[in-house]
């Protein structure tokens, strides 16, 4: 299974703090970006693709870990 990071932030509250984004399906992305269709990230969140990660950007800590024990 090949992942990438989310182009689009976790969206809550002002107060919940930075955005965050996910790891879903890399060949879903550029499908979820061009036909608004929604992808599922590892940790369950679905949503369309709206925006590209930044370097550095934070990352979903529930994706991650699924993203680092899908590695081993």
């Amino acid at each position: 299974m090949t992942t990438q990071i989310l182009e689009r932030p976790e969206t809550k509250d002002a107060d919940t703090g930075p955005e965050m984004f996910h790891y879903v399906r890399k060949e879903k992305i550029a499908e979820s970006a061009v036909m608004g269709t929604y992808v599922v990230a590892l940790c369950g969140e679905k949503f369309p693709v709206t925006k590209t990660p930044k370097k550095g950007a934070p990352v979903c800590p529930q994706c991650k870990e699924i993203y680092e024990s899908m590695k081993h």
